[in-house]
């Protein structure tokens, strides 16, 4: 039996302080503590992901499951669908189908039933963009049925800084949290491999690495998935690819793409 330890966590779980709920009175938190958690979060996230001895996915990261110390600090909690990867696996996926919390569950999730280091970075995405809005993520705002499509929307509009909880006031540092708005939504990509990985989201909540580039527009989810820069770059040239039946010597199909990228 495996069995986790937790110390006393005196300030509850993270959704406690962010939002502002009927029957909640607790105040909300201070920009400096918002940033502190998001990247204590991140931190941890990395250590599931690439220093412990397996890597683990949690599947289930939101912020009624991160918990807060006496001085704030960030733990990951319910490890209940939390699995570890085994050997060279890069995905987790049970017979019962998809797990984790709607709003925070990446798109791909629901096609392939597996659970990967993608989508958790999907679902910590989900949590940096309400830590900064104090909204849950399925929140309608102007029109938008989710929190994500309109900071998306905000970003195009170039006043993504309209976002943050106004409930911050004055106290917010705006190079803090554009950069944690234009993360979330990087994280928030629909394909997956477009998302950036823990070990660069550590260093671009520290400053040390630019938040990688937004599109004004979000982009569409893609299914099966497929590398769009490789795609790009394949249709500059031209190119011939020949398929040969497995059941057949005398048929095969050739599929001819223009220097335009149209298909001929």
């Amino acid at each position: 039996m495996l069995l986790l330890v937790y110390d006393y966590m005196p300030n509850g779980s993270l959704d406690n302080h962010i939002f502002c709920e009927e029957g909640r009175s607790t105040s909300p938190l201070s920009w400096p503590l918002r940033y502190k958690i998001i990247a204590g979060v991140a931190s941890a996230l990395n250590y599931l992901h690439n220093e412990y001895d397996q890597k683990v996915v949690h599947r289930d990261l939101k912020a009624s499951n991160i918990m807060l110390d006496s001085d704030f600090n960030a733990r990951l909690g319910d490890f209940g669908l939390a699995r570890a990867l085994e050997n060279d696996k890069t995905s987790y996926a049970e017979l019962e189908g998809v797990h984790g919390t709607m709003g925070y569950i990446a798109p791909e999730c629901f096609h392939t039933g597996r659970a990967t280091r993608e989508s958790d970075v999907y679902g910590f995405g989900a949590v940096v963009l309400e830590v900064v809005c104090g909204q849950r993520p399925w929140t309608k705002n102007e029109g938008y049925e989710c929190l994500v499509d309109w900071i998306w929307f905000l970003h195009r509009e170039q006043r993504i800084l309209d976002a943050v909880d106004p409930r911050l006031g004055n106290d917010c540092v705006a190079e803090e949290a554009e950069r944690a708005l234009k993360l979330g939504l990087a994280c928030s990509h629909p394909i997956a491999s477009e998302r950036p990985k823990m070990q660069t989201i550590v260093q671009i909540i520290s400053g040390s690495v630019p938040v990688p580039h937004v599109p004004p527009f979000k982009p569409a989810f893609v299914w099966p998935a497929m590398d769009l820069s490789s795609l790009a770059s394949e249709l500059t040239q031209t190119t011939t690819t020949e398929y040969t039946p497995m059941n057949s010597t005398t048929h095969s199909t050739h599929v001819d793409f223009s220097d335009s990228g149209s298909l001929v």
